[in-house]
Protein backbone atom coordinates (compact mmCIF):
# COMPACT_ATOMS: atom_id res chain seq x y z
CA UNK A 1 0.00 0.00 0.00
CA UNK A 2 1.32 3.71 -0.67
CA UNK A 3 1.33 5.79 2.59
CA UNK A 4 0.79 9.60 1.83
CA UNK A 5 0.92 12.63 4.47
CA UNK A 6 -0.57 15.05 1.35
CA UNK A 7 -4.22 13.07 1.94
CA UNK A 8 -6.25 16.17 4.34
CA UNK A 9 -9.65 15.65 2.63
CA UNK A 10 -11.98 13.75 0.58
CA UNK A 11 -10.79 14.89 -2.86
CA UNK A 12 -7.08 14.33 -2.10
CA UNK A 13 -8.23 10.40 -2.59
CA UNK A 14 -9.55 10.72 -6.02
CA UNK A 15 -5.58 11.00 -7.17
CA UNK A 16 -5.02 7.15 -6.13
CA UNK A 17 -6.10 3.85 -8.39
CA UNK A 18 -5.59 1.67 -4.90
CA UNK A 19 -6.60 3.16 -1.61
CA UNK A 20 -3.74 4.12 0.52
CA UNK A 21 -2.75 3.55 4.04
CA UNK A 22 -3.91 6.29 6.00
CA UNK A 23 -2.97 7.55 9.83
CA UNK A 24 -5.72 7.47 12.64
CA UNK A 25 -5.56 11.22 12.26
CA UNK A 26 -6.76 11.09 8.56
CA UNK A 27 -9.37 8.13 9.06
CA UNK A 28 -10.85 10.55 11.73
CA UNK A 29 -10.56 13.46 9.29
CA UNK A 30 -12.01 11.55 6.46
CA UNK A 31 -14.25 9.80 7.80
CA UNK A 32 -15.93 12.79 9.79
CA UNK A 33 -16.01 14.86 6.16
CA UNK A 34 -17.62 11.84 4.47
CA UNK A 35 -20.44 11.25 7.24
CA UNK A 36 -21.99 14.79 6.42
CA UNK A 37 -21.65 13.92 2.27
CA UNK A 38 -23.55 10.54 3.28
CA UNK A 39 -26.11 12.02 5.55
CA UNK A 40 -27.26 14.77 2.93
CA UNK A 41 -27.23 12.27 -0.08
CA UNK A 42 -30.35 11.14 -1.30
CA UNK A 43 -28.99 7.32 -1.72
CA UNK A 44 -25.43 6.28 -2.47
CA UNK A 45 -23.75 3.52 -5.12
CA UNK A 46 -20.55 2.01 -3.53
CA UNK A 47 -17.99 0.76 -6.25
CA UNK A 48 -15.69 -2.22 -4.41
CA UNK A 49 -12.48 -3.29 -5.61
CA UNK A 50 -10.90 -6.44 -3.85
CA UNK A 51 -8.49 -9.31 -4.21
CA UNK A 52 -11.79 -11.54 -3.42
CA UNK A 53 -15.80 -11.70 -3.08
CA UNK A 54 -15.34 -12.54 0.27
CA UNK A 55 -13.02 -9.25 0.89
CA UNK A 56 -15.98 -7.43 -1.16
CA UNK A 57 -18.78 -8.44 0.50
CA UNK A 58 -17.26 -7.49 4.09
CA UNK A 59 -16.54 -4.49 3.10
CA UNK A 60 -19.68 -3.77 1.52
CA UNK A 61 -21.62 -5.14 4.95
CA UNK A 62 -19.15 -2.94 7.08
CA UNK A 63 -20.78 0.29 5.52
CA UNK A 64 -24.19 -1.10 5.93
CA UNK A 65 -23.19 -2.03 10.02
CA UNK A 66 -22.12 2.08 10.24
CA UNK A 67 -24.82 3.58 8.25
CA UNK A 68 -28.12 1.16 9.25
CA UNK A 69 -29.94 2.57 6.56
CA UNK A 70 -28.34 1.76 4.23
CA UNK A 71 -28.81 -1.77 2.86
CA UNK A 72 -28.56 -4.33 0.47
CA UNK A 73 -30.06 -7.86 -0.66
CA UNK A 74 -28.94 -11.00 -1.74
CA UNK A 75 -25.60 -10.95 -0.49
CA UNK A 76 -25.49 -14.37 -0.09
CA UNK A 77 -25.96 -15.28 -3.90
CA UNK A 78 -23.21 -12.59 -4.99
CA UNK A 79 -19.84 -14.55 -5.84
CA UNK A 80 -17.20 -14.36 -8.23
CA UNK A 81 -13.25 -15.73 -8.69
CA UNK A 82 -10.29 -14.15 -8.64
CA UNK A 83 -10.12 -9.70 -8.27
CA UNK A 84 -13.54 -8.54 -8.37
CA UNK A 85 -15.40 -5.63 -8.50
CA UNK A 86 -18.40 -5.36 -6.82
CA UNK A 87 -21.29 -2.50 -7.39
CA UNK A 88 -24.29 -1.70 -4.56
CA UNK A 89 -26.54 0.61 -5.18
CA UNK A 90 -28.73 1.64 -1.92
CA UNK A 91 -31.62 2.94 -3.55
CA UNK A 92 -32.12 -0.58 -5.47
CA UNK A 93 -30.81 -2.53 -3.22
CA UNK A 94 -29.23 -4.51 -5.92
CA UNK A 95 -25.51 -5.55 -5.94
CA UNK A 96 -23.53 -6.85 -8.65
CA UNK A 97 -19.97 -8.74 -9.00
CA UNK A 98 -18.10 -9.94 -11.50
CA UNK A 99 -14.07 -11.12 -11.81
CA UNK A 100 -11.99 -8.62 -13.16
CA UNK A 101 -7.81 -8.05 -12.90
CA UNK A 102 -5.84 -4.91 -13.35
CA UNK A 103 -7.89 -3.17 -10.87
CA UNK A 104 -6.43 -1.23 -7.83
CA UNK A 105 -7.61 -1.87 -4.23
CA UNK A 106 -10.86 -0.24 -2.36
CA UNK A 107 -13.86 1.56 -2.19
CA UNK A 108 -15.56 4.05 -4.42
CA UNK A 109 -18.74 5.92 -2.66
CA UNK A 110 -20.77 7.88 -4.97
CA UNK A 111 -23.36 10.09 -3.25
CA UNK A 112 -26.39 10.83 -5.15
CA UNK A 113 -29.31 12.83 -5.29
CA UNK A 114 -32.83 12.95 -6.65
CA UNK A 115 -32.92 16.66 -8.23
CA UNK A 116 -30.99 16.84 -11.38
CA UNK A 117 -29.63 20.30 -10.31
CA UNK A 118 -27.20 18.52 -7.87
CA UNK A 119 -24.57 16.51 -9.10
CA UNK A 120 -23.27 13.48 -8.13
CA UNK A 121 -19.89 13.26 -6.41
CA UNK A 122 -17.55 10.13 -6.00
CA UNK A 123 -15.25 9.89 -2.74
CA UNK A 124 -11.88 7.35 -2.78
CA UNK A 125 -10.98 4.98 -2.98
CA UNK A 126 -10.93 4.31 0.70
CA UNK A 127 -9.23 0.94 2.25
CA UNK A 128 -11.42 -2.23 2.15
CA UNK A 129 -11.24 -1.67 6.42
CA UNK A 130 -12.43 1.84 6.88
CA UNK A 131 -15.72 1.65 7.66
CA UNK A 132 -14.87 -1.48 10.27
Amino acid sequence: MIYSMQINNLLDLNRFRSAPQLSIRQLKKLSDELEEKVINADWITIGIMAPSDFDAIAALKSISKKYPSIKFRDLETVQATGNVFLKGNQKTGNVFIRSENGLGEGILLTCQYDENSKESSTFGPFPLDFFF
